[in-house]
């Protein structure tokens, strides 16, 4: 399998996170490591070879990338609205650093997608939110969509608002809904077992994002596995290897 490391500067700063390529051709997917993770979790955790077949056939395209959460939501020694600031420094990487790095490695003609686990999820499913313009569909496994029960405390200002789906999708309304209900498809996945519940409060959220967007007209797909299904690495890539192919 094709496999290229590069590094991309963050814009504004010395340092610069890790993408790791695998493939040649297909669509491209931008994939999310779990909380403070880095770009070669997923190879190291088997979910590259989970839809290794997908990417030997030319079908996908995986970037993996490192997240920067040790600097944003995992400081927990900072209040939430400053982490959730942090957070901002993320977002403009993946728009200005890695989608015009994922556009000129492909061949366009089809949109990249982003997908993740655990806080993962939440990435791949927030980034999705605010840039569709970027790309239209986003795969949340297992994921926390309200950066308030993060061991939040401090005052919750915009910059919290703004990163917190759990706040402002219930508020979308006017042009721009009507626009996001066009452009965006969203696919929640979680388990009902071990973990999913205590102590990392993603199966109730992924239940209350989906009813959120669906009240608010936005495509999102609810798909709860059974009571067995941990919140692990194991269960992730079988449901990425269920899920990824009806969509390259």
């Amino acid at each position: 399998m094709r496999r290229e490391q590069h590094e991309l500067r963050i814009g504004g700063h010395d340092d610069g996170l890790s993408v790791i390529v695998y493939g040649h051709s297909g669509r491209p997917v931008i994939v999310f490591p779990s909380e403070a993770g880095r770009a070669w979790d997923f190879e190291n955790n088997q979910m590259v070879t989970a839809v290794g077949d997908l990417v030997e056939a030319g079908r996908v395209k995986l970037y993996c990338v490192d997240s920067l959460d040790a600097y944003s939501w995992s400081d927990r020694e900072a209040p939430i609205d400053e982490r959730a600031r942090r957070h901002g420094v993320y977002t403009d990487w993946l728009a200005n650093q890695l989608v015009p790095f994922v556009r000129a490695g492909t061949d366009g003609e089809s949109e990249p997608m982003a997908l993740g686990c655990s806080l993962g999820a939440y990435h791949a499913v927030q980034f999705a939110l605010q840039r569709a313009d970027l790309l239209p569909l986003a795969i949340g496994f297992s994921g926390n969509y309200d950066v308030s029960t993060w061991h939040a405390w401090g005052d919750r200002g915009d910059a919290t608002y703004f990163a917190n789906p759990s706040d402002y999708v219930a508020h979308l309304h006017g042009g721009h809904l009507g626009w996001l209900q066009e452009r965006l498809s969203l696919l929640l996945v979680c388990g009902q077992g071990q973990w999913e519940t205590h102590p990392t409060g993603a199966l109730p959220s992924s239940r209350a994002m989906a009813a959120s967007l669906q009240r608010k007209g936005i495509r999102c797909e609810l798909d709860l596995w059974g009571h067995d299904v941990s919140h692990d690495w194991p269960w992730w890539g079988r449901q990425l290897a269920h899920h990824l192919p009806r969509f390259c």
